[in-house]
């Protein structure tokens, strides 16, 4: 999408702005996703290295944690 702004346009600023703040939301719900399927998968396995290879076949991370001011 091509935004026409002019110089001052207080209505393009808050465009962005709120979507600074969906970006952020959305990131803290995907990590959020992340954290409850790590629990689920470390729940089902067997062993630390079965739980490490599915976490890499799934693409998630156990070590990540996001921390939001």
């Amino acid at each position: 999408m091509t935004w026409a702004r002019s110089n001052g346009s207080s209505t393009a600023n808050d465009e962005d702005s709120r979507m600074g703040v969906i970006r952020a939301e959305e990131a803290v719900r995907l990590a959020e996703q992340n954290d409850r399927a790590v629990i689920t998968v470390a729940g089902h396995s067997s062993d630390v290295r079965e739980c490490a290879e599915l976490l890499a076949m799934l693409g998630l991370d156990a070590g990540r944690r996001h921390k939001i001011a």
